[in-house]
């Protein structure tokens, strides 16, 4: 499923931060925040790795990958997207932010516009997110972005969804 064409990324601008494609220049910020399927980059060139596999997942059409920018410093200070379940009309949302940045309201409105663009853009019909039974933070932040809890996994996950 093709949502998007990849030469046309989806880069979204809001008034204090937005969203664009992270670029290979961006990646040696982004080692510490650099995951593909619950591994970590350690180095500049596992993130590169990492980062192709993202695109060619966005090519696929399997997700839409974004970074968070800060408009004033043209910084990247997290990264959000849609990561799974395009396929059906719905998309987990995920993000991580890097901890120079923590508690400074970015992520929150990075999350705002990935989700506006969700659903106006992508039409999604159903948004959800998951984290760790001990994420105090993304639980706060999921909560305050009115995601209702809606199931505990055995394997100490809690999901949410967007109401």
């Amino acid at each position: 499923m093709n949502l998007f064409q990849y030469g046309n990324f989806p880069n979204v601008k809001g008034s204090r931060v937005s969203l664009r494609q992270i670029l290979d220049t961006d990646l040696d910020d982004l080692v510490e925040i650099s995951f593909y399927d619950a591994i970590q980059a350690k180095t500049i060139q596992q993130a590169a790795e990492i980062q192709a596999k993202i695109n060619q997942d966005y090519r696929d059409g399997n997700s839409i990958h974004w970074g968070i920018v800060d408009n004033a410093t043209h910084k990247i200070v997290g990264t959000c997207g849609y990561y799974r379940g395009l396929d059906k009309g719905e998309g987990e949302l995920g993000c991580v932010l890097l901890s120079k940045y923590y508690g400074q309201g970015y992520m929150r409105e990075g999350m705002l516009l990935a989700i506006d663009f969700g659903l106006n853009q992508m039409k999604l019909e159903r948004i959800w997110a998951a984290t760790s039974q001990q994420n105090a933070p993304a639980i706060k932040l999921l909560e305050r972005l009115n995601f209702v809890k809606v199931k505990e996994t055995d394997d100490d996950e809690i999901e949410y969804e967007l109401r």
